[in-house]
């Protein structure tokens, strides 16, 4: 299937970026590509895309046979995505709304697969790490993030990216930075670099509620330049866990591996359940 170029599709559509939905458009195909390689095989797949835009993205997930639901809240959008539903019959399904609202009704294992508003893509990120059930439905997360954002996403203990970010997105899952992707690859440029996050599940630690674990690290990481005595003390029973692991109450939270926050969260599960 050839199609015009996207530059061609956005001239006709009159379509510009939105600054206030936090969008920069994407054109080169071949970079396209590659992002939607990154998952692996995708023929025959289930995709969910999140922000597709004018369909840059899309169009690359379609050449590689993914089955896409797209959500998209810029009704400007919604003439070019028409268009390539009808260039790949049966492929395509565009939903109209809010990603951090609606409900895409996906059945079964899906790939997501975004570059990510810039506005929204943390709290989606925490939405998909979130959760008591896992394995999750997503079999994996390829996402595009502003390039600070990605590195705390993978960051490691210690690390001055080191956060609650990072503990949520490590302790049952694996990430990696996939590509790093330069500002000059959008229009209009952002200010800042980007990149792609690849994540997958891993094995969740048994005995762990996910409930304890999102409340220490708000607590340790709202407050990371105190002594974990002092961040941690309105957490019942936080303290009482420290002691009982061996861990000095007057570490802050950043030099913490991911591994003894599980340790404190699963001595905190019963009380939070």
């Amino acid at each position: 299937m050839i199609l015009p170029p996207l530059r061609e599709v956005i001239s006709r559509h009159g379509l510009s970026a939105s600054k206030a939905l936090g969008q920069n458009f994407l054109f080169d195909e071949q970079l396209l590509d590659r992002i939607a390689a990154i998952p692996g095989k995708l023929d025959g797949q289930q995709v969910l895309e999140i922000g597709p835009g004018p369909g840059g993205l899309t169009r690359a997930l379609l050449r590689a046979g993914a089955q896409v639901i797209a959500i998209e809240m810029d009704r400007r959008c919604q003439p070019a995505l028409a268009e390539l539903a009808e260039a790949f019959p049966g492929k395509l399904r565009v939903i109209e709304g809010d990603a951090m609202k609606v409900d895409h009704g996906i059945a079964g294992p899906y790939h997501v697969v975004a570059n990510l508003p810039y506005n929204v893509g943390t709290a989606l990120l925490v939405g998909w790490l979130g959760g008591q059930d896992w394995p999750p439905q997503w079999a994996s997360l390829t996402l595009m993030f502003q390039l600070e954002v990605a590195q705390r996403i993978v960051a490691e203990a210690g690390s001055d990216a080191y956060g609650r970010l990072a503990v949520l997105a490590q302790w049952r899952s694996a990430a990696k930075v996939a590509m790093k992707v330069h500002r000059s690859a959008f229009t209009p440029p952002p200010k800042v670099m980007s990149a792609v996050v690849h994540l997958t599940p891993s094995a969740m630690p048994q005995g762990v509620s996910a409930r304890a674990l999102e409340r220490v690290t708000e607590a340790a990481f709202g407050q990371r330049r105190k002594m974990l005595r002092q961040s941690l003390k309105g957490v019942p029973g936080a303290l009482a866990a420290l002691e009982t692991l061996g861990i000095d109450p007057q570490r802050r939270a950043e030099t913490l591996s991911v591994a003894e926050f599980v340790e404190i969260a699963r001595k905190l599960s019963p009380l939070q359940e």
